[in-house]
């Protein structure tokens, strides 16, 4: 609630004592970090923004001012220009915040990090929980890194703590496969002879091949969000070579 978040950032004081500090003085003589900032209500943006010019605020249920030596730094994964087109977000604010503006890549457009986000999730996962760290399978690494990833980099952690939860009970050697994964994520995977298309099992070979191989390729293609470069190089053919295989194919 708004409340609740303005209590988390400048605390709380009655009658003159303090009764709890926020966030903000936490900070003093450093920096706050604001998550998702675009989520801060209208009235808490104008007090944020009141701290950065003049470096001090007002304990909620205060009226002492508390002066503070603080640097904010802000992430979203909003839009904030829309939002200030559409009157949501503060621009004063916003020019505050962005003197140095980093912009990251969503997870989409990034696949080639996945196996390596993975990896190293994994290990955190397993050192938090003290059990022996896993080996994620190809074919769900494979599934992974062709999920869109609307949630980002938290969504693929909250998938992998997932996965090795399901996993705990099984083998600790043997690699955590992709049927553990929710179906959400899992109906990227391409189709296998057990699932939708039994029917390539009735298909003379050639025409079995085909469907294989543009099922196969359609799976790469999506893995790595339509970049057939890097396609190309995962699946050891040349790119020119992988065009002429997909409008053979007629992908």
């Amino acid at each position: 609630t708004p409340e609740r978040m303005e209590i988390e950032l400048f605390g709380t004081e009655s009658n003159g004592v303090e009764r709890k500090v926020g966030a903000l003085e936490e900070a003093h003589r450093g920096i706050l970090y604001i998550d998702e900032v675009a989520d801060m209500p209208r009235e808490t943006q104008n007090k944020i923004l009141r701290v950065l010019v003049e470096q001090q605020f007002e304990r909620v249920g205060g009226t002492k001012r508390v002066k503070v030596d603080v640097r904010i730094i802000s992430s979203t994964s909003q839009n904030l220009e829309a939002m200030i087109a559409d009157g949501r977000f503060r621009e004063d604010l916003y020019h505050r915040l962005a003197v140095v503006p980093v912009i990251v890549p969503g997870l989409a457009e990034r696949r080639e990090d996945i196996p390596y986000l993975v990896d190293n999730f994994m290990k955190q996962i397993a050192r938090q929980a003290g059990i022996k760290p896993r080996r994620i399978g190809d074919d769900a690494l494979a599934v992974l890194q062709a999920h869109n990833w609307p949630g980002n980099v938290r969504q693929l952690r909250n998938n992998v703590e997932r996965l090795m939860i399901l996993a705990r009970g099984d083998d600790v050697d043997a690699p955590i496969t992709a049927d553990l994964l929710p179906a959400e994520i899992g109906d990227v995977m391409p189709r296998t002879p057990n699932q939708s298309d039994q029917h390539i099992m009735a298909l003379p070979l050639r025409e079995a091949r085909e469907q294989f191989e543009k099922d196969y390729l359609i799976a790469q293609i999506n893995r790595f969000g339509g970049n057939i470069s890097k396609t190309a190089e995962f699946i050891g053919m040349e790119r020119s070579a992988l065009h002429r295989k997909l409008k053979s194919l007629g992908v």
